[in-house]
């Protein structure tokens, strides 16, 4: 028999972490026509989530809303008209619960798990089937549960304008250590591109190569690191694709890497505001694409899954990991920038 009630957080505000409420017992609602109750055994953290309740996400949200966007689980029950899942699937959620293919739109763009709509921070999910898909069979839950976001993005980075996708033997510039950077790193490299990486320690560099990278520039120690990942792409014309996270503080950086009819991918701006930031003319004079994105498509979850269990890859995932009812702390540590790679919750047992 389904289960009627569920541990689950909201959102309640935006003071802060505080504005996380948790619920012992919530309501489980009855199932629709199309619906699928998912047991979630895993879900992982992204920037997202931590200042929704600090009221600086710039996309819809509502009020009391079950936060979270990535979960992976096994479904429980489905609606009498569901035809993708049945009973024991193991399944993970998509972003954006009506970004079907293609490129988002308004309708779909109100669809944002954990915003939204209600989330993953919960030990079971009604999700329309559409707003679900297959895990990889190469993948256990807590690395399942780190798809929907992070490794979306960079996918829909690499491969996302299809007149530019990744071809092999380009190469590819990557900022940090952050959960769609490393991602971009393991997707640039399974495709046979080069990859050159930004970070800020020696002991993160080591990391870094050790999941791909060809080069490491520490941009403490080089300021104009842009110049300098240019320097090393062949024949020094600079590089194919840049997947921009650092938003105003590191573009200019990322304009000077890039050669003639490269593309920059923003999909974050982790790096704060500056004042001193490009013009669109700067994209005019270096003959750049400058593309801002929000995750992907359900089309695209489905071929970044093929990917990944054809070439065996699995996410790095932080060795702290936190249960249901530690959210605010884990909130906290990633705030505090303590993790390396996913932050994720483990709620239930596979």
């Amino acid at each position: 028999m389904a289960p009627t009630t569920t541990r689950q957080w909201t959102v309640e505000g935006q003071n802060g972490f505080d504005s996380l409420k948790f619920n012992e017992k919530a309501e489980i609602k009855a199932l629709g026509d199309h619906d699928v109750l998912v047991k979630i055994h895993a879900a992982s953290l992204n920037y997202r989530d931590l200042i929704i309740p600090k009221g600086k996400y710039p996309f819809p949200i509502v009020d009391n809303v079950v936060p979270g966007s990535d979960g992976a689980g096994t479904v429980e029950a489905v609606g009498p008209r569901v035809t993708r899942f049945k009973p024991g699937d193991k399944v993970v959620t998509l972003f954006s619960q009506g970004h079907q293919a293609g490129s988002l739109d308004n309708a779909s763009l109100a669809t944002g798990l954990g915003g939204a709509v209600d989330g993953t921070f919960r030990e079971y999910g009604a999700f329309e089937e559409t707003g679900l898909v297959h895990q990889p069979k190469n993948l256990n839950a807590l690395e399942a549960s780190t798809l929907s976001c992070a490794a979306l993005t960079a996918w829909n980075a690499l491969y996302g304008l299809e007149s530019k996708a990744l071809k092999q033997g380009e190469v590819v510039l990557t900022q940090g250590t952050g959960g769609v950077s490393i991602f971009a790193v393991q997707f640039a490299k399974a495709a046979g591109a080069t990859v050159i990486a930004t970070t800020s320690s020696a002991e993160k560099a080591k990391v870094l190569k050790k999941h791909g990278a060809d080069y490491v520039i520490n941009y403490k120690d080089t300021p104009n690191w842009g110049e300098e990942a240019k320097k090393l792409t062949p024949g020094g014309v600079g590089v194919n694709h840049v997947v921009e996270v650092g938003g105003p503080t590191t573009m200019a950086q990322s304009i000077k890497a890039a050669k003639i009819d490269g593309v920059i991918s923003i999909i974050g701006f982790i790096g704060g505001f500056g004042k001193d930031q490009p013009t669109f003319l700067d994209c005019l004079t270096n003959l750049l694409t400058v593309r801002g994105l929000l995750v992907g498509s359900r089309a695209q979850f489905e071929d970044m899954n093929r990917a990944i269990e054809a070439n065996d890859i699995h996410p790095v995932i932080d060795e702290k990991v936190f249960d249901l009812a530690s959210l605010k702390e884990a909130y906290q540590y990633m705030w505090d920038q303590n993790h390396f790679g996913k932050l994720t919750l483990r709620i239930a047992a596979e």
